[in-house]
């Protein structure tokens, strides 16, 4: 691309977009015509702003270039990939149709851009994640893997960069998001390198205490450490030179990454003085594929002649290479100085696909099978499967798909000999359901290595495992908390979803018939009054109850039959001075009645008001200028935000309990809110917050509590503040306290 001056590029970006543009041409190889096309259209589009800079100065342009060298560089992705990502932004914003680029580049890339807008709030990090986007976000993946790898280029880019991010809140939540999801997909992908980078990058911004502090050891030890690897690689390399003439190899020492270091120190609680296993002694092998495993374990034969093996760390990943593909033969050897070293053994081919993931498969595509990308795709269209058949939140559908993200796992055997992988910690459950649904469904137990198991029992690398059944088995509740894998956390959660489903619509058939029989109208209040007379909160368990026969449908009856009569003779007096929460009928506002100005059952909160019975839910505490609602419990009339976490079941639920509210006026008291704030862990920090709030006209504090870990203060502030501006100020002042990452309310 023809660099152009100032402002379009500073003179660092004009010497990467020479050396990204130089690299993607070695790695490429474009026609001709094309690309003298797409040279002069992306100087047009530089020039029209098409590229411009964001809030942080970063170029537009050089991101996406920058992007699509990592992408074919370090991923493998072809060139396809590279239009795409160059043309997205183009195409949003209409500068480009789609049929010129269909004419240009063809169907591929355009249908490719098509998924990459779709999902383009996560891909340009716009909005978190919620249940619309992230359903993009799968269904892309479902459709076409590239568009995940192109995301992933994406994030490591902004990592690698993040030291351009002024906000150092924006910084700690691309690492957090990176960390959350990005890093487990590559590893998921086989991404190793990747993924590694990214883990080191996202503790660096989210821990830099930490971060630094294994970094330095590592420079005050590499020295000594340097010299070990050479003593350890010198008298083995004379060896292998003997036993391998005519194979030519490849033998380096390998630092093992910040992250993985500071997981070592927290789950073995140790100091890092304390850890032996810095480093390990990798041996890449260059020979024909049908010669990998046997040489591998000639290299295997050759080392453990020299140094004595630890047979329980022993890791064989060729015999049965990981989900991802990884394939590579893992052994620890006391070496010299009574030093365990680790040696991984691979041929050349298993470490491109180690570095580079499935995707590296495509360059040896007819030589090794797919099946570990073939599978993880299936499990991101289970996950859409799940979630069209659930009411989970979208943290729920994101905790599901991530639980297919598993880093260990174990191996077990049917009856037939058929290997069966599963996440570590699998259940014979687990086992059952990844054999077939049904299997999955109707399994009351199991026979594991010829003992007789119950379903919670937890499966280890090797079982053989024979699945008992019954037809009259169902699942159940409880099955939920013996599974690890999202496919049977799917399929118990949909079936259990059946079974109460089919349970209340017959409950429900059996009271209308009751009703007719009886000729008695079915009035939604009064009905409602019953159920949390009984003492339900949830009108799903009234019903459950009756189904179970826990609960007389004759005994309901009778009740509703004599508060239908109250009812009557209620609005035939018309005399009740004050209403209470039973009498209070609800319905959810209507919006033409909002358009006319008009009033449905307005509840009208003012603390000086007597005669309606009325208080704040405690899960979210609204105050004054709050967006509120009000919904009837069995205590009274509850008000809470419409931004409440509880406030999308109720709307869903239990929307005939729903009441429209609105604030008549402050009141002489103040209102209670819970402030959530983190940061540096030091004496002060307390001491500066609460000098904030005291400070604060109108504020006063009722309450806090604190929690310190891993070097970070955790606490949570009760205060009383008149209404929401105030609030507003006071969460801004906290936020600009010494030591205070962040500040929000709870």
């Amino acid at each position: 691309m023809t660099t152009k001056p100032s402002p379009f590029y500073t003179t660092d970006e004009r010497a990467r977009l020479v050396s990204c543009y130089s690299c993607l041409l070695r790695t490429l190889t474009p026609d001709r015509r094309v690309l003298a096309e797409v040279r002069h259209l992306m100087n047009l589009f530089v020039e029209e702003g098409c590229f411009d800079r964001d809030k942080n100065g970063m170029h537009g342009f050089m991101r996406n270039i920058e992007v699509a060298c990592i992408a074919t560089r370090e991923i493998g992705l072809g060139i396809e990939s590279i239009w795409a990502l160059l043309f997205y932004r183009p195409m949003m914003k209409g500068l480009m149709q789609r049929e010129r680029i269909v004419a240009l580049l063809g169907e591929d890339v355009a249908r490719l851009i098509d998924l990459l807008l779709k999902t383009s709030e996560i891909y340009m990090r716009n909005a978190a994640i919620n249940t619309t986007n992230f359903e993009h976000f799968l269904l892309s993946i479902a459709e076409d893997i590239r568009v995940v790898l192109l995301i992933i280029a994406d994030r490591s880019f902004l990592l690698r960069n993040a030291k351009s991010i002024a906000s150092a809140e924006e910084r700690t939540a691309l690492a957090a998001e990176v960390s959350y999801l990005y890093a487990p997909l590559a590893h998921r992908l086989g991404l190793y390198a990747i993924k590694s980078e990214m883990e080191d990058l996202c503790l660096k911004y989210t821990d830099r205490q930490t971060f630094d502090m294994i970094k330095r050891k590592l420079g005050e030890t590499k020295r000594s450490r340097d010299a070990y690897i050479e003593a350890f690689i010198t008298p083995l390399r004379q060896r292998l030179d003997e036993a391998l003439p005519n194979t030519s190899y490849e033998m380096k020492g390998r630092t093992k990454s910040i992250n993985s270091i500071r997981n070592k120190l927290r789950k073995q609680g140790i100091e890092f003085e304390a850890i032996y296993d810095l480093f390990a002694i990798r041996i890449i092998l260059d020979v024909p594929e049908k010669e990998e495993r046997s040489a591998c374990w000639h290299v295997y034969s050759i080392i453990t002649d020299m140094y004595q093996p630890n047979p329980q760390r022993l890791k064989d990943w060729i015999s049965i290479p990981k989900s991802n593909g990884y394939e590579s033969l893992h052994i620890t050897v006391m070496g010299p100085q009574n030093k365990w070293v680790e040696v991984q053994i691979r041929t050349r081919r298993m470490d491109e696909v180690a570095e580079r993931g499935l995707a590296a498969h495509w360059k040896y595509k007819g030589i090794k099978s797919e099946t570990g990308l073939d599978e993880f795709l299936t499990s991101v269209r289970e996950t859409l499967e799940a979630r069209e058949h659930s009411s989970d939140d979208t943290s729920e559908t994101v905790q599901n798909f991530k639980m297919n993200l598993f880093t260990d796992e174990i191996y077990a055997f049917t009856p037939t000999g058929e290997l069966i992988k599963l996440p570590q910690g699998a259940s014979v459950l687990d086992f059952a359901f990844a054999i077939h649904s049904r299997i999955g469904c109707q399994a009351v137990g199991a026979n594991v290595n010829g003992k007789n198991v119950p379903l919670k029992h937890k499966l280890e690398n090797g079982d053989s495992v024979s699945i008992i059944t019954s037809a009259q088995q169902t699942p159940k509740k409880d099955w939920l908390s013996y599974v690890v894998s999202s496919k049977a956390r799917n399929k118990i959660k949909q079936q259990i979803r059946q079974q109460v489903e089919s349970s209340i619509d017959v409950v429900k058939e059996l009271l209308s018939r009751r009703l007719k029989n009886r000729k008695l109208p079915f009035d939604e209040a009064v009905f409602t009054r019953i159920v949390r007379r009984k003492g339900f909160k949830h009108l799903t368990d009234f019903y459950l109850e009756i189904a179970a026969d826990r609960l007389d449908v004759l005994e309901v009856l009778e009740l509703y039959a004599g508060e239908l009569e109250e009812e009557h003779r209620r609005e035939a007096g018309q005399g009740a001075a004050k209403r209470s929460a039973d009498s209070f009928v609800a319905h959810p506002p209507r919006e033409e009645e909002t358009a006319k100005g008009g009033k449905s059952d307005v509840l009208v909160i003012d603390q000086n008001m007597t005669g309606i019975e009325y208080s704040f839910g405690k899960c979210c505490n609204p105050i004054y200028g709050d967006q509120v609602f009000g919904f009837v419990s069995n205590s009274g009339i509850k008000i809470h935000r419409t931004d409440c976490p509880n406030a999308p079941d109720m709307f869903s639920r239990y929307g005939y309990r729903v009441i429209e509210a609105r604030w008549s006026g402050k009141g002489s008291t103040g209102y209670e809110a819970t402030l959530h704030v983190v940061g540096q862990d030091n004496l002060a920090i307390v001491t500066n917050i609460t000098s904030v709030i005291n400070k604060e006209a109108g504020v006063s504090l009722r309450a806090y509590s604190i929690n310190s870990k891993d070097n970070l203060f955790d606490g949570l502030f009760t205060v009383e503040v008149p209404d929401t501006s105030t609030l507003s100020i006071l969460l801004r002042k906290i936020r600009g306290t010494n030591g205070v990452k962040s500040a929000e309310r709870h």
